[in-house]
């Protein structure tokens, strides 16, 4: 299909999305909320100072990274420098999270965010990979994940998702939260607290010589138990001196060999939606929002599998 086909196809898809909405209460009652239909202005690119170590792909375009193959183990001079890009990750994700009020723009979060790392010598992450704008992500309400900062203003009831990952000591550390913006309804907070604790018990599974698939299997049956859909298309991965790498992490239910070795590095990083499952892609080439219109809400943590279970590296 032409390009041309491709924008039309996208116009259709954002036009039934539409109809959906009265007034901002999806059918099926999902809730109230303004729904994210187009992307909005974005800024320049922040500069980052010479001194910081960059990754790669800041210096030259690059595909995001390949997660097949076999999982690294990681050493304990590792674990460790992952260790401190992890409490930075989180340190800044926290401070991000104190500024999810309503009439803030995405793009002034963002602007913090970039200066936060700075000055803490690091990376942000996100910027320049894969050819992504900006320093984090930022996803609201029907904005499954990937969003891009920009000048929309945080409005009240919205629940928005920050994403920050942080490259420090030649490591990153991912993680994610979704927040309230003033007074959300009773549907969105039950998503967030969901998701949430779907997060924690996902992480509670895991340990030396458990499968990699029980993760999604969990995820699959705590779905249907809460009436949400997981928003599958979107995966955990490795993760360490790339920001992608094995092993893939499926959120649904799947009967794929792995099983997981002290040592190893990975997300976990639930997407939940009180409508269906798939997504489209906006013509920013990123936010991948829900095609029916329905919220969904994430959290992510990175985390290393030890001797005797898992440690929580993105802990602030």
């Amino acid at each position: 299909m032409g390009k041309g086909g491709i924008l039309n196809l996208l116009m259709l898809q954002r036009q039934a999305a539409r109809t959906f909405f009265q007034f901002g209460k999806a059918k099926g009652d999902t809730g109230k909320y303004v729904p994210i239909v187009v992307p909005g202005k974005v800024s320049p690119e922040r500069s980052v100072p010479e001194d910081i170590n960059k990754p790669p792909y800041y210096f030259k375009d690059m595909p995001p990274g390949n997660t097949l193959g076999k999982p690294e183990i990681k050493n304990a001079d590792q674990i460790e420098a992952m260790r401190r890009s992890g409490k930075l990750a989180a340190q800044v994700l926290r401070e991000c999270g104190k500024l999810a009020k309503v009439g803030t723009t995405t793009d002034e979060i963002d602007a913090f965010a970039h200066e936060r790392i700075i000055a803490a010598s690091a990376y942000p992450s996100p910027l320049r990979y894969a050819g992504f704008p900006k320093s984090i992500c930022t996803s609201i309400n029907n904005v499954a994940c990937h969003g891009i900062p920009d000048d929309r203003r945080l409005a009240n009831g919205d629940i928005i998702n920050i994403d920050v990952t942080v490259y420090l000591n030649g490591c990153h550390g991912d993680c994610s939260e979704t927040f309230l913006v003033g007074e959300v309804d009773e549907q969105g907070r039950f998503l967030v607290e969901a998701t949430k604790s779907c997060l924690d018990q996902c992480i509670s599974l895991c340990g030396p010589g458990v499968e990699f698939n029980k993760i999604g299997q969990f995820i699959d049956r705590y779905s249907a138990e809460h009436g949400l859909e997981s928003v599958a298309v979107f995966i955990g991965h490795g993760i360490g001196s790339y920001f992608h790498g094995p092993p893939e992490i499926y959120h649904y239910h799947n009967e794929v060999r792995g099983k997981m070795q002290p040592g190893m590095t990975f997300t976990i990083e639930p997407i939940l939606s009180l409508g269906g499952s798939e997504v489209e892609v906006l013509e920013d080439g990123w936010t991948a929002v829900c095609l029916d219109g329905a919220r969904s809400a994430q959290f992510e943590h990175t985390i290393v599998v030890t001797e005797t279970g898992t440690e929580i590296l993105t802990r602030a």
